[in-house]
């Protein structure tokens, strides 16, 4: 427990920062909390080998519960992952192996203890959910829990609508009643009351309450937060190269740094609140600042959520490198940095449409002309106004060239054999 909050209920801090979007039992969930502290639960299925912006949220959820004193169990779905959330996608997801599932699941859980203490009385506990899954018999499994399940339900559930459209396997099904298991496990086995998650999740998670309220007649809730949205109302966390990941590798944290530093005006306060542990107050007077003063509330920004996931370090040299450029007018060694083959160049040149394909910095051809047609690409600070212009391997001379795109988007260019 944070002894700032050791007097907070969790309700009053989640409500304070807008973190919760839909509660199950709401005054029953306030009374139950004021008398106990529980455990609660966060489920992230490891499809990947490392967590991204979508998991933020959810993750500075559980991180507030546990300075309230409650205890987190970070449940990683080694056992659903074989199966993979249908929630939100059109086409089904790639089945893994179990070595990629156990590589991804080692990967995942250094990332969550930058959010969560494995230590002290409250310390969080990581369960995975193939000790229990896997072993099932599946005839006992859907004799006992499968009658609880009205299938007309879950076909109008949120999470399986898009599946509909191009055809949702019964595979893909059984995972609404393996993620409610998984809260009944939890529930018998741990005490844990509470489940939380992103409102994507509301469908799934609301199953596992009606589950443990079936079978065990009292308290069971579930939580979820708002999904982050940009100005246009779709979900943050795209990138020049793509998805916005918590690991260093795949995202660089000057890449990370830049893509907060980068949010529109009316994201700051979103952002300052849900993604940082600034006081609300001051969230308050630096998302009500004006004009040339708002990008210092996005330097804050930026700086302290790259310091929560990279360490301080990692932050202050972001923030260095994004002066140098932006500020200051320099190159830096600490810009986004991408190599291309020297194949691709035809008699040692290669066409700036092309480049700028390769480089990720439009998806197309098209995207790629009207950049340039607007005036919005430069390679070495000069800009290019010609869709048919050769660069030449002789402009990587000093060993790269640099291409920006607009005025903030720096893309440090290499040649490799």
């Amino acid at each position: 427990m944070d002894k700032k909050f050791e007097n907070l209920s969790i309700y009053e801090v989640l409500k304070e920062r807008d973190l919760i979007k839909q509660i199950t039992y709401e005054d029953e969930f306030k009374e139950m909390i004021a008398k106990e502290k529980t455990c609660v639960y966060l489920g992230i299925d490891p499809t990947a080998d490392s967590i991204h912006i979508g998991h933020f949220i959810p993750l500075m959820m559980m991180s507030y519960f546990q300075k309230c004193g409650h205890t987190p169990i970070i449940l990683v779905g080694g056992g659903t992952a074989f199966i993979g959330d249908p929630s939100g996608k059109t086409d089904m997801r790639k089945m893994l192996t179990k070595e990629e599932i156990s590589k991804n699941v080692d990967n995942i859980i250094k990332q969550i203890s930058k959010f969560i203490s494995f230590e002290g009385e409250n310390a969080a506990i990581i369960v995975n959910n193939g000790d229990w899954i896997l072993d099932l018999n599946y005839m006992e499994f859907i004799r006992t829990y499968g009658v609880h399940f009205n299938v007309n339900r879950m076909l109008d559930a949120e999470c399986f609508k898009q599946r509909m459209e191009k055809g949702l396997t019964f595979f893909e099904l059984n995972y609404m009643l393996m993620q409610s298991y998984d809260f009944l496990h939890l529930f018998e086995t741990k005490g844990c009351k509470i489940e939380i998650g992103g409102d994507d999740q509301w469908s799934n998670m609301l199953a596992g309450v009606d589950l443990i309220r079936k079978i065990h007649k009292n308290g069971s809730f579930c939580v979820t937060c708002p999904l982050l949205l940009n100005a246009e109302g779709k979900k943050m966390g795209k990138t020049v190269s793509g998805a916005l990941w918590l690991d260093e590798k795949k995202t660089s944290p000057y890449e990370f740094y830049q893509y907060w530093r980068n949010i529109q005006d009316n994201e700051v306060r979103d952002v300052l609140r849900m993604l940082t542990y600034i006081p609300m107050d001051e969230v308050n007077r630096l998302s009500s600042l004006k004009d040339e003063k708002i990008n210092e509330a996005k330097k804050i920004a930026a700086y302290e959520i790259t310091k929560l996931i990279h360490g301080e370090e990692a932050a202050k040299q972001a923030k260095n490198t994004s002066e140098e450029l932006f500020e200051n007018s320099k190159s830096s060694d600490n810009m986004p940095t991408i190599a291309i083959s020297k194949n691709l160049f035809i008699d040692n040149e290669i066409l700036i449409v092309d480049l700028i394909i390769h480089t990720n910095i439009a998806p197309s051809k098209s995207q790629a002309r009207t950049l340039i047609e607007q005036g919005g690409i430069s390679v070495d600070d000069e800009k290019v106004t010609n869709t048919n212009t050769k660069i030449n391997m002789l402009q990587f001379e000093k060993g790269y060239i640099v291409i920006k795109k607009g005025k903030k988007v720096f893309i440090k260019v290499i040649l490799e054999n």
